[in-house]
């Protein structure tokens, strides 16, 4: 299967392990990913608070150079998931939206591709089946708590592949790969996003009840699917706290035994290894 690939901005710096294992595990699923050329900034969490005009142009522009390419359009980021699905399904259901968008992208949008986070295809395309299969090295009593984050199913009316409440993609992978996910209240509970640079007590405030519940709950580590959450859970995270935040795709690659996965950990800014040497999952 072949898909077109908008990597985005934290992919391309503070995420390159995200987009580094999302390759790789792609690869070994046999799924080929191309990238998109000429992407820009899709406009993440802040340009639609400040321009409007800013955050429909920049998605729509990115939807136009997919749609030239004639393949559906694969994003591992939450936040780019989000903008790019919220333009895509206002020019799908507002015409005067669509206009608006043909004119600052300088496109004429035909609706004829599916905006889907890598997530959604490896869980709905690939199957957890067939993720199971490709597993070497099974992430057995590892328990994880999956943080879904405040973006990746909402709004469920933009993109309803997994419940907003109470999602199970991420659950159902995890156990695919062998991992026990634990239940737990937080998998939706915003981690601050971009306050983290203008409001940091209060990204620290919510860091810390989520990795505190997700201690409660009994997990030795999380697992999301967002750069931003990635980065917030560890960087605000209270100065006692250690838990290990994980991307989906480097458990994965781990699970299926590439030998690349170890080196995408190195980036973490909390140390993975200690953990995943007592499981026995890293030599």
């Amino acid at each position: 299967m072949q898909y077109s690939y908008y990597p985005g901005c934290s992919l391309e710096a503070t995420g390159v392990e995200y987009n580094l294992s999302t390759r790789a595990v792609a690869g070994a699923l046999g799924l080929e990913l191309v990238e998109l050329p000429g992407w820009t900034c899709c406009g993440s969490s802040s340009a639609h608070a400040v321009n409007k005009d800013l955050a429909l142009g920049l998605a729509a522009h990115n939807i136009a150079l997919a749609q030239e390419q004639g393949r559906d359009l694969v994003v591992p980021c939450s936040a780019c998931y989000t903008r790019l699905c919220k333009a895509d399904h206002e020019m799908r259901h507002d015409p005067a939206e669509k206009a608006r968008a043909e004119r600052l992208a300088g496109f004429s949008y035909t609706g004829k591709i599916q905006i889907y986070s890598f997530l959604e295809i490896v869980k709905d395309r690939v199957g957890c089946d067939e993720v199971a299969r490709a597993v070497r090295k099974p992430l057995t009593g590892l328990k994880v708590a999956c943080y879904y984050g405040c973006l990746l199913v909402r709004p469920p009316e933009v993109r309803p592949f997994d419940r907003a409440e109470d999602p199970t993609s991420l659950d159902e992978l995890a156990a695919a790969l062998g991992a026990e996910p634990v239940p737990w209240c937080y998998k939706t509970t915003c981690c601050g996003a971009g306050l983290s640079l203008t409001r940091p007590e209060v990204v620290e405030q919510l860091v810390a009840r989520i990795l505190s519940a997700a201690r409660e709950a009994g997990a030795d580590a999380l697992v999301t699917a967002c750069p931003l959450c990635q980065n917030n859970l560890e960087m605000r995270r209270p100065a006692q706290e250690g838990i290990p935040v994980f991307y989906f795709t480097e458990l994965m690659g781990l699970a299926f035994g590439l030998g690349e996965a170890p080196g995408w950990l190195k980036k973490h800014l909390v140390d993975p290894f200690p953990l995943l040497q007592r499981f026995s999952l890293v030599g």
